[in-house]
C-alpha cells in the first residue's frame, strides 16, 4: 500500500472521497495541502510518502462521544494507550473518555490526568468527559465550571453508567452548561424501575426467569429530560437510545425545537434480546439488547436523522468480569475496532444510508456535539488532516484475542463483517497504515 520516502508529508493516491469519485490528496503540516491534480504537482508530493489507496474510500477521521477508556484506576480493564490504540485501529481521531473511571473524572485534576495521559499515548485526541455528579453519587454537582476552565477544556458532562435521576439535580446541571455552552449526555434509566433487571423485560425474560428492564425506564427519564431542556433552553444529549419508544420521544422534542441530540450504539443497530438465550454474558449490556422491532426502529431513526451518531459505548472488562454467571457479570461490550464494520453492514449494506451520511454520524455531529473544533471537519484544502482510508470491500471475522483493546468482550466474535480500517491520519500523523498501528502523535507535534 505505502512507498516510502524521508518525510512526515504523505501522498494519498486514488481515494474515493466519500465513496465518489477517486482523487489524490496531499497531506502536508498537519493539514490537507491539496487535492485532486495539484497534489501530485505539488512540490511538496515529490519527497511524500505514497499511500496507494486505490479502491478505499476516504473519510474524515471517526469521533466517539461515548468510550470507556477506565484509566485511572481500573487499569485491568483498558488504559489510555490500549484503548487509544484500539481507537486508532477502528479509524477514530477523537474519542471523549467517560467519568467512571476511579477516581471519578469530577475535578480539575483527574480530566487533566486524563487529557495528559491521551496527549502523551498521541494516538488520537482524549477528550474527557466531567462527572454531572461528585462521585456519580447523584447527590451534588460536580466541578462543572472548574472542568470546563480546566486545561482539559471539558464541554460534555455524564454520569454515564448511573442516570441523574434526581429532576432537580438534572435541572441545574443543564442551566449551568449553559455559561460556557456545555451539554450533559444522559444515561436514561429509572433506577426504581430497573433494581435487580439482568435484560430486557419481555416475552425472552419471562421465559428465561430473567428479571426484566422494562423499556419505559428509559423512556421516562428521555420524556422528563427533553422537557427540562426546553424549560432552561440548554442542550441535552441521550446516551445509547435503544427502544422505539425512545425514538418517538425525541423525535416530537426535535419537532418542538427543543436542542436535544441523541446516539445509538453499533450493538442495538444489530443484536437483540435473543441472544440473552445463550445465557453467554458477553450479550449483557446497559442499556439491555431489545427487541427485533425496537433494533429496526433504531436503524430508520438514524437514517432520518432523528438520532444524530453513532456513539461506542466501549466498554471493556477483565476476562473474570464476563466469563461467570450471567446474574453476576459485568455488563458492557466492547465496540471501537468493529463499529465501523457494524455500521457498515446494519446501515450502508441495507441501502439506508451512504458513506456520506456516516462521515455525518460518525465524524461530523459528533465532533459539533463535542465542540471538538478540528474535527470532523471537510476533506477539503486547508482543513486538518484527520483522515480515514477504509476498504469496504474487504471481509474479515471478529477475533477478540487479535484487538488492541485489553477487553475481549466482544458480542460479535466468530461474525465475519465487512469494511476494513487500512490507513487513519491523525493531524496528519498515520497512526495506522496497511491496517496496522504505525506511529503516534509525538510531543513536538502536539505543541
Amino acid at each position: 500500500m505505502t512507498s516510502t520516502a524521508a518525510t512526515e508529508t504523505h501522498l494519498i493516491r486514488g481515494a474515493s472521497l466519500l465513496g465518489g469519485e477517486p482523487t489524490d490528496l496531499l497531506l502536508a503540516d498537519g493539514r490537507i495541502a491539496a487535492v485532486g491534480d495539484a497534489a501530485a504537482a505539488d512540490e511538496r508530493a515529490q519527497q511524500a510518502t505514497v499511500v496507494d489507496a486505490d479502491g478505499l474510500i476516504a473519510l474524515p477521521g471517526m469521533v466517539d462521544l461515548h468510550t470507556h477508556l477506565r484509566e485511572p484506576g481500573r487499569e485491568d480493564a483498558e488504559t489510555v494507550e490500549t484503548g487509544t490504540r484500539a481507537a486508532a485501529l477502528g479509524g477514530f481521531t477523537a474519542v471523549h473518555a467517560m467519568a467512571n473511571s476511579n477516581p471519578v473524572a469530577d475535578t480539575a485534576g483527574v480530566v487533566e490526568q486524563v487529557w495528559s495521559l491521551g496527549r502523551r499515548s498521541g494516538w488520537v485526541d482524549v477528550r474527557p468527559v466531567g462527572a454531572v455528579t461528585v462521585g456519580l453519587a447523584g447527590e451534588r454537582l460536580s466541578e462543572l465550571g472548574a472542568m470546563a476552565e480546566s486545561r482539559a477544556a471539558v464541554r460534555v458532562f455524564s454520569d454515564d453508567g448511573i442516570c441523574v435521576h434526581d429532576p432537580v439535580l438534572m435541572r441545574r446541571a443543564l442551566e449551568y452548561v449553559k455559561s460556557f455552552d456545555g451539554v450533559v449526555a444522559q444515561h436514561a434509566q429509572e433506577p426504581r424501575l430497573t433494581e435487580g433487571a439482568q435484560m430486557n423485560e419481555g416475552t425472552v425474560s419471562a421465559v428465561l426467569g430473567l428479571p426484566g428492564w422494562p423499556a419505559v425506564a428509559e423512556e421516562s427519564i428521555i420524556a422528563r429530560d427533553v422537557l427540562l431542556a426546553e424549560h432552561v433552553d440548554s442542550r441535552l444529549h441521550v446516551c445509547h437510545v435503544s427502544t422505539a419508544g425512545s425514538v418517538d420521544i425525541i423525535r416530537w422534542a426535535k419537532s418542538r425545537g427543543i436542542n436535544v441530540t441523541a446516539e445509538v450504539t453499533p450493538h442495538h443497530l444489530l443484536l437483540t434480546d435473543e441472544k440473552a438465550r445463550t445465557y453467554n454474558p458477553v450479550y449483557k449490556v446497559n442499556p439491555p439488547l431489545r427487541r427485533e422491532k425496537d433494533v429496526m426502529a433504531l436503524r430508520e431513526a438514524l437514517a432520518d436523522g432523528t438520532i444524530d451518531i453513532i456513539g461506542t459505548d466501549h466498554a471493556p472488562h477483565p476476562t473474570e468480569a464476563k466469563e461467570c454467571e450471567w446474574a453476576q457479570a459485568a455488563m458492557g461490550m466492547t465496540g471501537l475496532e468493529t463499529a465501523l464494520s457494524v455500521v457498515q453492514h446494519t446501515m450502508i449494506e441495507t441501502g439506508m444510508m451512504t458513506w456520506a451520511d456516516f462521515a455525518r454520524v460518525t465524524s461530523t455531529t459528533p465532533a459539533e456535539i463535542g465542540l471538538v473544533a478540528d474535527q470532523g471537519r471537510p476533506l477539503a484544502v486547508g482543513e486538518p488532516a484527520n483522515i480515514t482510508l477504509v476498504d469496504a470491500d474487504a471481509r474479515w471475522t471478529v477475533d477478540p484475542e487479535a484487538m488492541a483493546t485489553m477487553g475481549r468482550n466482544s458480542p460479535f466474535s466468530g461474525l465475519e463483517l465487512p469494511g476494513r480500517v487500512r490507513a487513519t491520519f491523525f493531524h496528519g500523523t498515520a497512526t495506522v497504515l496497511d491496517g496496522e498501528l504505525n506511529t503516534p502523535r509525538t510531543a513536538g507535534e502536539w505543541a
